[in-house]
């Protein structure tokens, strides 16, 4: 993957915030969501749509991949 967009980026966070919900009244992330939140903070306040991959730290980019895979595997099965 050489860009990633922010709509990738929202839903590999929900992806994680379903997989790893926050305990009851926190507002916590979890820490694979938490990597991803930090990124899309930032494309928002710089206006960006996408960002290279590259660009991402290690625990991002397996967040990333991890959610997005686990998207295409839903998508072959249906």
């Amino acid at each position: 993957m050489e860009n990633l967009s922010i709509q990738q980026l929202e839903y590999a966070i929900n992806f994680w915030r379903q997989q790893i919900p926050s305990s009851s009244g926190s507002m916590t992330l979890c820490k694979p969501a938490s990597h991803l939140a930090e990124v899309y903070a930032l494309m928002i306040i710089n206006g960006h749509g996408t960002i290279a991959f590259n660009t991402l730290s290690e625990p991002a980019r397996q967040a990333v991949n991890a959610a997005l895979e686990e998207s295409n595997q839903i998508r072959r099965a249906a």
